[in-house]
């Protein structure tokens, strides 16, 4: 029996990451075959360690789950309502993590890997792109994300005329579990919060004194960093500072930060709170290794180990991967892009995940799903249905394609920068949808932000199911 031709010629999606396999499990969910195409396997990156899809290279968290009052809790709960494989694997492959979803990184790569490899229509192609995709394949995704390849990012510069821009990423040490001291460590989540498969007692805490902190602030900013090279002049990501970099910006930026010592209660010594605490975040299913949390560094190796094993609790301290330093490359897409993703120099290409100008890994994945569905809609001859703007899929994507603000003193500067969801990316509440509760005395400050978050989130979800049941066309 000879095999039935397709219906539809494919869909070609380029780089195996977040938001290149959640691309083509979108396509492929329509029915339409997708040839992805992923060259590690054939040509490595400086921060991936294996070939499998959808690796985690920074930390294993997707953070909040929360999708009553958080937006990144909601961007998740309208992925898992679009069919997201980058949800149900996380979600299959979850670890203890307060509120937060956290994964195990091998079980959930390895999840994503199996599910593209073993779907009929999708093909998937080990192989480096080195330029744009020809005109032959018609549609297509780029989704190579913050790692893509000199010859591919030079492709794109010459196609575009803009200049990529780029910043440090940095990664967070993990640490073997047995190496931990917990004759001074702690477990417990901040304000003992439960969350999805939590307890209210998930993560190690090394407390500090206030020696003990500027010790350990000092010894950060005399620490050996790795030297900048030609990545001199690239701007950090706010989100993803070193830690370093944050010790630098003044003595007590960390103890306001990473290191905040705020809900949580020294279980070795209840009567003195800690004047700084280091987290640590369980990062895989075994419980054997937990990462150091807010910890991104570009400290060479052997400063690492020397600063870190400073911290009260991790005095012999054994690493499992110390921190690293890549360079996270994107483009200026309110410019380039137009509201469905596509590049306007050249239909029928599309730009997905971090090289957008979105930061995080549900975001990442979420343009992916996006770019995945308007793809498909083009290929069966429909306009592609937007996501409204008052979901967290529409803000954020309103924020890439034209979110952005010009200053009026400086009109030649661009300010498009990455950015993760968050509520000042959604629209405003209806004018008198904000009402003070049944018998309140007072309606201000944190109860009103409270009900605030919680009306535009309930919102989305609203918006985002209808958009849903309408399909992929307008």
């Amino acid at each position: 029996m000879t095999e039935k031709a397709p219906l539809h010629h494919p869909i070609h999606v380029i780089g195996g990451g977040l938001a290149g396999s959640e691309a083509a499990w979108q396509i492929a969910s329509a029915g339409i075959p997708v040839i992805l195409h992923e060259m590690r396997g054939v040509r490595g990156t400086d921060a991936h360690k294996t070939d499998g899809l959808a690796e985690l290279v920074c930390s294993n968290s997707f953070r909040s789950d929360d999708a009553t009052s958080n937006a990144v809790g909601v961007i998740h709960a309208e992925m898992r309502m679009a069919g997201s494989l980058i949800m149900r694997s996380a979600d299959a492959h979850q670890v203890p993590a307060g509120g937060a979803l956290a994964v195990d990184r091998d079980g959930f790569s390895e999840a994503v890997t199996e599910a593209i490899s073993s779907h009929p229509l999708i093909t998937l192609t080990r192989e480096e792109v080195p330029a744009l995709p020809p005109k032959d394949w018609d549609l297509a995704i780029v989704a190579t994300g913050p790692l893509t390849s000199p010859a591919l990012a030079e492709a794109i510069r010459a196609e575009t005329g803009e200049d990529a821009l780029a910043f440090f990423d940095a990664i967070a040490p993990i640490v073997h579990r047995d190496s931990i001291n917990m004759d001074i460590c702690w477990y417990q989540s901040r304000y003992d919060k439960v969350g999805p498969g939590g307890t209210g007692k998930d993560y190690i805490n090394c407390p500090m004194d206030e020696a003990q902190y500027n010790a350990f602030v000092d010894a950060l900013i005399a620490g050996d960093g790795v030297g900048f090279k030609e990545w001199e002049g690239t701007p950090y990501f706010d989100g993803c500072l070193p830690i370093e970099v944050m010790a630098e910006r003044g003595r007590e930026t960390l103890r306001h930060g990473p290191m905040k010592p705020m809900g949580l209660t020294n279980a070795h010594n209840p009567t003195v709170k800690p004047y700084a605490v280091v987290q640590l975040r369980q990062d895989n299913a075994l419980g054997t290794l937990y990462n150091m949390v807010g910890f991104q560094t570009k400290l060479k190796y052997g400063a690492q180990a020397e600063i870190f094993r400073l911290i009260p609790g991790l005095e012999n301290a054994e690493f499992a991967r110390l921190g690293g330093l890549h360079r996270n490359t994107y483009i200026h897409s309110p410019v380039l892009l137009d509201p469905s993703l596509t590049l306007k120099s050249r239909p029928g290409l599309r730009f997905a995940g971090q090289i957008t100008g979105c930061e995080g890994y549900v975001e990442s994945a979420s343009i992916g799903l996006l770019a995945g569905r308007f793809a498909a809609a083009e290929r069966l001859g429909l306009s592609p249905s937007l996501p409204p703007a008052t979901t967290a899929l529409g803000s954020l994507l309103n924020h890439i394609t034209g979110g952005h603000i010009v200053s009026d003193d400086e009109p030649g500067k661009r300010s498009f920068q990455p950015m993760n969801i968050n509520f000042g990316l959604f629209p405003e509440l209806e004018p008198g949808a904000m009402q003070k509760p049944e018998g309140a005395k007072r309606f201000r400050g944190k109860e009103k932000t409270i009900l605030k978050r919680q009306l535009v989130a309930r919102r989305a979800l609203e918006d985002c199911k209808l958009w849903l049941e309408k399909g992929l066309s307008a």
